[in-house]
């Protein structure tokens, strides 16, 4: 499926080739909207000719902080300036991205390209989205297309029948527990391309979209770039009842379509679970009895609409526990007024429980973290999970009703009867949110900030090895890459800007007290890589990133940076952490294979950049003149 949908929007549709250009349908900007509009506007962008374009500003709790974030054009702000720009805004209150997007925005059949991996729940209405870096983002806005890797995929089988007090959230850490990540690894490592889930079997059909979307949200956690399920009657469903059913299309695989590899589950066999603390999937039994200080019911993804309700029928004449925090985040406003006129919001509310609003740190525990010394139960996915990072438990949301009830850990088949939830099919659909263009309308001539400077490699180059993911909140940026906006004088040519540096002089040395030419970071783990693709446009001085395993999604990520990325054997892995330095050659001397010095060590390591990729990796931008960004044929 996911190669139907790129070969219909492809220059070539066979897909081949290393790279392919592609018309992109929808963009989705959540984790740094700003960037990526000012380098769309860096690439000559006026209005975007993309179909669907929208900005989610996730910030709901205004603080001190995030006022300034807005007042010095932050690239993780949303600056009034995006709907000039034919780019929606999705204002704070209307929920967290993904859920809302899936509501009002994911149409089948379509390619997506988004900034934040929590969307890949977008997949269960049978979109395709995949994770680019800004940068990337930047020249889809511009040019409605961009350059991907064509996918292999992974098919799993779903069969049988969920049984009473088992969710979709169970099902997805089933998968979690049957290694899904070492296929997606060995497949990535055989082929050198992203890894899509698809997900099919007579289940796969009885299942509703939010069920489906949950499934879905798996998909960065093992390394695979997406996951899709069929366009079918569900989804038509789901579309007509959100009074969007121009926008269902059909999507099925052919008959005999190839994948890589089969994985098969019985849903039958599926019990609750939960994924605890140091991210192991285990039945809940194994925690039973154990106390529980807080529960989060809701965020972006792990939960639906039936589940929330079903959680609120569950709770209803209960009450919280002493020692018990229970708050509730509803996904979406949508979800949030079906509560409300169902009641359940009031059952919810008699219980003890608070609701917060959607702001996009809950998820990331940067507001409510978890009470030191308690456990915190959630429903919503994890962020990766690195040293220092806050760590939960993971479960379904009738998991989470059970521990509310009783104050422990506890299988939610304790109940005396399972609980009959009808989820109503006239739901609200206004988007009152939604702040788009009008003309008369008066708009702030603010003026967003400049693209930053590219940082193109001149010659041989020493940097500071790192290991692990760097500290801080993520905004600050460690070492010295000068990634800094210059004025417009001071910009880069564009030839600087799209051909790699041939000199073989040393690059100009730092300020005094700056790392030499700036930091290598050697990862050990998916989750430490996952981090730093996210984190890639904060960490202004990372300039290499080496580890056993890097999907091929962020491998492109860290290219349109400048960011050069490099295999190595985890036998070799231990030894060069321990070295302070690392000595690369000129980029006219990188092949497949790359001759680096960790301290007196001499490793060879793989470049995992491809085609293109390379170009952009010497440059330090994927950003090219105006003159050159030419749209897609469609």
């Amino acid at each position: 499926m996911p190669q139907k949908i790129l070969a219909g929007r492809a220059t070539d549709p066979q897909l081949r080739g290393d790279l392919v250009q592609v018309k992109v349908d929808q963009v989705i900007l959540s984790r740094a909207p700003s960037r990526a509009l000012a380098e769309a506007i860096a690439t000559g962008m006026k209005k975007t000719p993309v179909e669907v374009a929208v900005a989610y500003d996730g910030t709901c709790v205004a603080d001190a902080s995030s006022l300034a974030d807005i007042d010095e054009g932050s690239p993780h702000s949303v600056s009034p300036e995006f709907p000039t720009y034919n780019i929606p805004i999705a204002r704070p209150g209307i929920g967290f991205p993904a859920p809302v997007h899936l509501e009002r925005f994911a149409a089948p059949a379509r390619l997506a390209l988004t900034d934040d991996p929590r969307l890949a729940t977008v997949g269960g209405i049978g979109m395709l989205s995949l994770v680019v870096s800004p940068s990337q983002l930047g020249q889809a806005l511009a040019t409605g297309s961009a350059w991907l890797r064509p996918p292999r995929s992974v098919q799993i089988h779903l069969s049988g029948r969920v049984r009473p007090f088992v969710c979709a959230r169970d099902v997805a850490l089933e998968l979690l527990r049957r290694n899904l990540d070492e296929v997606v690894r060995r497949i990535e490592g055989e082929h050198h391309a992203p890894v899509i889930l698809e997900f099919a079997g007579p289940s796969a059909r009885l299942l509703s979209v939010g069920d489906r979307a949950v499934l879905c949200g798996i998909a960065p956690q093992v390394g695979a770039a997406a996951a899709l399920f069929v366009s079918d009657e569900k989804t038509e469903v789901f579309l007509r009842d959100q009074r969007r059913s121009k926008a269902h299309r059909a999507l099925v695989p052919d008959p005999g379509a190839p994948c890589e590899e089969v994985v098969s589950i019985d849903l039958g066999t599926v019990d609750p679970l939960l994924m605890d603390e140091e991210g192991v999937v285990r039945p809940v039994r194994d925690l039973a009895g154990k106390p529980v200080a807080q529960v989060v019911l809701g965020g972006d993804s792990g939960v639906t609409l039936r589940d929330m309700l079903a959680a609120a029928l569950l709770l209803k004449s209960k009450r919280v526990p002493s020692r018990l925090d229970l708050l509730v985040a509803p996904p979406s406003r949508q979800v949030l007024e079906v509560l409300a006129q169902s009641g359940a919001l009031v059952d919810l509310v008699a219980t003890g429980a608070r609701i917060v609003e959607p702001d996009r740190r809950v998820v990331t525990s940067e507001i409510y973290p978890p009470p030191p010394g308690g456990l915190s139960l959630r429903t919503a996915d994890a962020e990766p999970r690195i040293a220092g990072a806050p760590s939960f438990v993971v479960a379904s949301a009738e998991t989470l009703a059970y521990a509310v009830a009783t104050g422990a850990v506890g299988d939610p088949r304790s109940f005396k009867r399972p609980v009959r939830v009808t989820v109503p099919r006239a739901l609200p659909t206004d988007d009152v949110l939604i702040l788009r263009d009008k003309k008369g309308e008066q708009v702030s001539t603010k003026k967003p900030p400049p693209a930053p400077a590219a940082v193109p490699w001149r010659g041989p180059l020493t940097l500071d090895v790192l290991a692990g993911v760097p500290k801080g909140n993520g905004r600050a940026a460690v070492g010295a890459r000068g990634r800094k906006a210059p004025a417009p004088a001071e910009a880069a040519p564009p030839a600087a800007q799209a051909a790699p540096a041939a000199d073989d002089k040393p690059q100009d040395a730092p300020a005094e007290g700056k790392a030499a030419g700036g930091v290598a970071l050697v990862l050990s783990t998916l989750d430490e890589v996952r981090a730093v693709a996210e984190r890639a446009t904060d960490l202004s001085s990372v300039r290499a990133v080496v580890a056993p395993f890097v999907p091929s999604t962020a491998v492109s990520a860290f290219a349109s940076e400048g960011i050069a990325t490099f295999l190595v054997g985890a036998e070799a892995l231990g030894s060069i952490k321990e070295q302070k330095s690392v000595e690369l050659p000129a980029p006219a001397q990188w092949g497949d294979r790359v001759a680096a010095v960790f301290g007196d060590e001499r490793v060879e390591v793989a470049w995992l950049a491809t085609g293109m990729e390379r170009s952009w990796t010497h440059a330090g931008t994927v950003r090219q003149p105006p003159s050159a960004s030419k749209p897609a044929r469609s």
